[in-house]
This record gives C-alpha cells, structure tokens and sequence, in this order.
C-alpha cells in the first residue's frame, strides 16, 4: 500500500494549492482525485496541485490529472502544476503531458 499525504489551503484571490506527498498510483489514486474534486466544488479561480514532494507517479495519477484538467477547461478555471522532482517530471515529458499541461518550477511565478 503506498503513503499518500495531501495538503490543502487557500491563499488569497481565489486561489487553491493542493500539495502531494509521497506516491501517486492506483491505491492512492482516489483520495487525491477525492480531495481535487472537492476542492473543485468551491469553486476557485486558480488550482495550484504542488508535486514538490511527490516521490513517484503512474499512469492513475497522470489519468487523474489530466481529468483535473479537462474538469477545470470546462470550468473557466486554470489548474496549474508545480514541477515536482526530476524522477516524477520525467513521466510527464516521456508521456508529453508537460506540453498539454501548465507547469512552473515555484509557485511564485503563478499570477492571476
């Protein structure tokens, strides 16, 4: 069974981050697609999902966000991904997704 540990809070202007820690795969798959969907619900201009401390991702979290994506497109609403460590970004240049999704290196680059 993987460790999973998200954080989730809300910074100013209608911004979300949600941050990962630990692994992303199909036995951790649903508390994360449980916390993004209900996150969703409040309705935010901006959702930040922080994979800092992601230590590894399969295709079931690619899936989720790329769901997450399509979900906030639909929504007006901009979902945002921080660059997490070099082992977890390569699946996502492998895959291509870093060319489909919006990523950044620190949160602080994010604007409005």
């Amino acid at each position: 069974m993987s460790e999973l540990d998200l954080k989730t809070h809300t910074e100013t202007d209608g911004v979300v981050v949600v941050e990962v820690f630990g692994e992303i795969d199909i036995s951790s798959g649903r508390d994360l697609e449980r916390e993004l969907r209900e996150v969703e619900s409040r309705g935010p201009k901006i959702l930040i999902v922080d994979l800092r401390g992601t230590t590894f991702i399969d295709s079931t979290g690619l899936r989720l966000l790329v769901t997450a994506q399509g979900r906030a497109t639909e929504a007006s609403r901009r979902m945002v991904i921080v660059q997490g460590p070099e082992a977890v970004q390569r699946i996502f240049q492998i895959t291509r997704l870093d060319d489909r999704l919006e990523f950044v290196t620190d949160p602080s680059e994010i604007t409005p």
